[in-house]
């Protein structure tokens, strides 16, 4: 099985660093990896039109460069998203939209492996993370399964509520903040970056630290990353490939313009 090096770097306590790609295109995943500044990168599915077969190649371009990856999942089909991504070769699920310990609870066994030791829902499925040498059923295959590595978005009310039952789910292994969601959930849409839900945001933040379950921070500049910083927080995911065609589009296309109306 291959080596999950997001599990690793976590494991180890060490920083990481994805980016978001709403592409299946494997060049665009190339252009990521040619970089050599990322640890895994991020496939926002929950936002993006794809195939099955786009995830199976999206995960050998990331292969080829040592990159992890992970994936962002509707919260409905949940199941069967999760566990074809996995089986594709995805290390990593993001799950939107918990909105309580129980929802949340499920998240994590969908993605592990059906054993008496673990309860997941994951069985001996003969896909690509399972074929010809890699041994699906095996006891390598279970280790797979349980290295998978489990993020929540906490972006409901009521699962800021249930934090500290979250946290202590076991198989938990990173914390992503949604503040959107969160705003539309107590009925304030576009209010992500009010104090009232930054300062939540700090709260979610601070618990996980003292629980032991490491949070993530999405950020557009390395800049933006102080803050977070600050707060103890060692991992981020940087940029989405949509919005930084769209910057450099509309400002080159306006100071191109600028240049010939100057002339």
């Amino acid at each position: 099985m291959r080596v999950n090096n997001f599990r690793r770097l976590l494991d180890e306590g060490k920083p990481t660093v994805g980016t978001h790609i709403h592409s299946s295109w494997p060049s665009v995943v190339e252009a990521v990896g040619h970089t050599g500044m990322f640890d895994y990168v991020e496939f926002v599915a929950e936002y993006a039109p794809f195939d099955l077969f786009s995830l199976d190649n999206f995960c050998r371009a990331a292969e080829l460069h040592g990159m992890s990856t992970m994936i962002k999942v509707d919260q409905e089909p949940q199941r069967f998203l999760a566990q074809r991504a996995v089986g594709a070769g995805f290390q990593s699920v993001l799950f939107a939209d918990s909105h309580d310990v129980d929802e949340a609870r499920r998240c994590v066994l969908t993605v592990r492996p059906d054993t008496p030791d673990v309860g997941g829902t994951y069985g001996a499925a003969s896909r690509r993370n399972a074929y010809m040498a890699y041994g699906g059923g095996s006891s390598e295959y279970v280790q797979a399964l349980k290295d998978i590595v489990v993020v929540l978005m906490i972006e409901k009310k009521a699962a800021v509520e249930q934090l500290d039952q979250i946290l202590e789910l076991e198989g938990v292994d990173m914390i992503q903040w949604g503040g959107s969601d969160y705003s539309m959930s107590i009925g304030r849409p576009g209010a992500s970056q009010s104090r009232e839900v930054k300062e939540v945001e700090r709260r979610v933040i601070e618990t996980c630290l003292r629980q032991g379950v490491p949070p993530r921070a999405e950020i557009e500049s390395a800049d933006a990353a102080r803050y977070y910083l600050d707060l103890g927080v060692r991992h981020f995911c940087i940029g989405t490939d949509l919005m930084v065609v769209h910057r450099w589009m509309r400002e080159n296309g306006e100071n191109l313009r600028k240049v010939i109306s100057d002339n």
